[in-house]
């Protein structure tokens, strides 16, 4: 690879604007834009969005936001295949000229019949050449039948081609088995093939990494860049993401668009990390890194040739590590909108941000995502809780010592004269050895009182922030729910 000092990097991502962009479509993104920063290159943008059947509203602006999320950014772009198709239909001119290329007037259903005949035969789906190969004649009368033709490109006959990934080493293919591909379709606009190539020719692109689905692809980019005398640029393609069975990655394995990771609470410095050790890796122990240690590490020796494998519970563990690792002001401000849209409607709103800043500190460590957070918290907003009166019966406490030991905790607690950690703790402790109670069973059966779950963040701190009103009330229904005076 020439160094920066000979040539810039340039790369680019160039996603099809087809559906949202999911994992596989970031990873790649995020790959070239750490290829161009660790080289002190530029990355650039460009929506390949020539497929008008299958465009999909909203797409493009979903994977700008994608991008901009993750912090991706770009030094060019975002440019538009469609603003181009002029240029395009140039050099495919220019190749039926020099006849590098024929027009192709065979029907979709005269296809489909011989893909199934060849099927039939077991042999590799390819065009027959049908129309390479007409006479004068046939060409005229094709085209007064007002045939709208399609454009192919010449394949040489024989002999094998050798290409050299950045990744994968030197790759042979047998060029006979290649058929001569479309370019340009009937209704005037380029295939990948012929686009990408153009584009990445004017907007001169360095270096290709792009999915390993697209390396069967390459001797037919080469041949083109050959026929036109352009010099191509180098070419890695990206191991695929599988998911834990080493089957196809789909959404059963976890996996969805990365729209859903975001609402799921994950944060992007988490996703950039997890995207990242999909395919390359420093070393045999180093999990955790910043956007900065990414950039500087990066390099394509360290790619996988093998597909990467995905793992959402290991997802999940690094966005945790990443929540306990951000200030309390930071997590409280990124966690917000969930606790606003996701809190239970009777919640009063709008929240109040002194409030929701004594509650963050005792879910921090808790919280495997952002999304986490209004189900971990919702007993300290809500006014009143529901729960079964089964579980106040801590394990191995009859039901009428469960009674006796709230009776007792409640004339202490509606004593006390301060309402904080230590007074609690001051207070609540000793009655371990008062009512021969171990501390388990006492705690646990205050938990569920104040809480109304059975696992909660420490429960002298959750007292203290739910308050006295609160916390009196609260065990006060709970000795209600046992049907027993007060």
């Amino acid at each position: 690879m020439k160094t920066n000092s000979e040539t810039q990097v340039r790369v680019r991502f160039a996603p099809s604007p087809t559906g949202y962009p999911h994992l596989g479509n970031i990873r790649t993104a995020l790959f070239n834009w750490l290829f161009a920063r660790h080289h002190g290159g530029k990355f650039i943008l460009r929506i390949e969005d020539t497929d008008t059947s299958r465009k999909v509203e909203g797409a493009v602006e979903t994977i700008l936001d994608s991008l901009r999320w993750l912090g991706i950014t770009w030094d060019e772009g975002p440019f538009f295949q469609s603003q181009r198709l002029s240029q395009y239909r140039e050099v495919a001119d220019k190749l039926l000229k020099e006849d590098k290329a024929y027009l192709c007037y065979c029907s979709p259903e005269r296809l489909e019949t011989m893909r199934h005949e060849q099927s039939e035969q077991k042999q590799p789906p390819k065009y027959d050449q049908r129309c390479r190969h007409l006479s004068q004649e046939e060409k005229t009368r094709l085209e007064n039948s007002g045939i709208a033709p399609v454009v192919r490109f010449k394949m040489p006959p024989e002999g094998e081609m050798l290409c050299h990934d950045m990744i994968r080493g030197e790759v042979t293919f047998k060029i006979g088995l290649l058929d001569d591909f479309v370019i340009l379709k009937s209704d005037g606009y380029p295939t990948y093939h012929l686009a990408s190539i153009i584009d990445d020719h004017f907007m001169n692109i360095t270096h290709v990494l792009r999915a390993d689905e697209w390396l069967s692809s390459t001797p037919k980019h080469l041949l083109l860049y050959q026929a036109l005398g352009w010099q191509p640029p180098q070419f890695a393609h990206l191991p695929m993401i599988l998911g834990p069975d080493r089957s196809k990655l789909s959404k059963r394995h976890g996996a969805a668009a990365l729209t859903d990771y975001r609402e799921q609470g994950f944060l992007p410095e988490a996703m950039l990390n997890f995207l990242a050790l999909l395919g390359w890796s420093l070393d045999d122990k180093t999990e955790i890194f910043s956007r900065e240690e990414l950039v500087k590490h990066f390099s394509l020796q360290r790619v996988g040739k093998s597909a990467a494998i995905f793992n959402k519970d290991k997802l999940e563990w690094m966005n945790g590590i990443y929540l306990r690792q951000i200030d309390l002001e930071d997590f409280t401000k990124r966690a917000l909108p969930f606790l606003d849209e996701r809190l239970p409607t009777e919640v009063k709103r709008p929240l109040d941000n002194d409030y929701v800043k004594q509650v963050m500190p005792l879910v921090q460590e808790r919280a495997k995502s952002l999304a986490d957070v209004p189900e971990l918290t919702s007993f300290f907003f809500l006014d009143d809780i529901e729960y079964d009166t089964s579980m106040l019966f801590v394990k191995g406490m009859e039901p009428q010592i469960a009674v006796q030991t709230l009776q007792i905790a409640l004339e202490k607690l509606e004593t006390l004269s301060a309402w904080d950690i230590n007074s609690l703790e001051g207070t609540l402790r000793p009655l371990t050895a008062d009512l021969d109670l171990s501390a388990s069973k006492l705690f646990g059966l205050l938990r569920t009182a104040t809480t109304g779950r059975t696992a909660a963040p420490p429960l002298f701190q959750s007292m203290a922030t739910l308050g006295r009103e609160k916390c009196i009330q609260r065990i006060k229904k709970a000795l209600q729910k046992l049907n027993r005076p007060l």
